[in-house]
């Protein structure tokens, strides 16, 4: 197989409106700092903090994404079940029931060079219908020969089920990234295979509340442990992502984090409340 020289922009998981325009925002300049191949989104929580609607993905893929991943709150809008079956470029988890709507992974093309992209979800507190680790064998027979380089989106809740699929996956995928958490982690690198790893790339929206949500909101529902209706926080939003470079099929060269705020203009800002969650 021939060099594929690659880089990857991955965003963490896009909260609400404010983390769509935080990606859209910031995006044009991240394009020239870092010239990615490929930028893959996260997009599960984008929707008023559930879920995500065929309007949102055909706007992101309209600027500029090549793939949507997944996780947990695929299905909370139903008008998304037949976009799913219908856009190649939107992943849920690949570990979710055949009959469920979608598919759980997908191969992009830029300048030759041709990207896999396979969604998981974690089994360990998550209701994903297959386990993980025996589903991305199948996810990679069925890319065999189809991608010069893999990335596997491990949307989990366990650090510790994100790590093991790390290792397991390593020197066969060009990276592993988990989502879910919100919370950025510290264990950037490339593991002795060849492959990029992070356990949680964090969340691209409001770092001023509490992994999304209005921190007096959340608090209130901590402190007296009774139901409360949760908004997406409009405060401090941050892009939490990750650049990963590679020159040759299938083996990563650096996983280098992206953690930076934006400050919308006054315009943006004006839009219309994003949905409660």
């Amino acid at each position: 197989m021939p060099d594929a020289p690659a880089t990857i922009l991955f965003v963490g998981d896009l909260v609400g409106g404010l983390g769509r325009r935080t990606l859209l925002g910031l995006l044009p300049a991240l394009r020239e700092r870092h010239s990615p191949t490929f930028v893959v989104v996260n997009g599960e929580n984008v929707a008023g903090g559930l879920g995500i609607t065929p309007k949102i993905a055909d706007e992101l893929l309209g600027a500029g994404v090549d793939v949507i991943t997944l996780g947990n709150h695929t299905y909370k809008r139903k008008e998304i079940y037949r976009y799913l079956d219908d856009q190649p470029r939107i992943l849920r988890p690949a570990n979710y029931l055949a009959a469920q709507p979608g598919h759980g992974e997908t191969v992009v093309e830029r300048g030759g060079v041709r990207l896999g992209v396979i969604n998981l979800s974690g089994n360990l507190y998550l209701n994903a219908g297959r386990p993980a680790f025996l589903e991305i064998d199948a996810a990679l027979e069925r890319l065999a020969g189809r991608a010069d380089h893999i990335l596997v989106d491990m949307h989990a809740e366990a650090t510790s089920e994100k790590v093991a699929l790390g290792w397991y996956l390593d020197g066969r995928v060009t990276a592993v990234v988990g989502t879910h958490t919100h919370v950025p982690t510290a264990d950037a690198r490339v593991l002795p295979g060849g492959t990029a790893y992070i356990t949680d790339v964090g969340m691209t929206g409001p770092r001023g509340g509490v992994i999304g949500v209005r921190k007096d909101q959340a608090i209130e529902s901590l402190r007296t442990q009774m139901s409360v209706r949760f908004e997406t926080s409009p405060d401090d939003p941050w892009l939490n992502g990750v650049v990963i470079r590679s020159s040759k099929p299938l083996r990563a060269e650096s996983i280098d984090q992206v953690l930076e705020p934006w400050t919308p203009s006054s315009a943006a800002m004006s839009g219309p409340k994003n949905q409660t969650m």
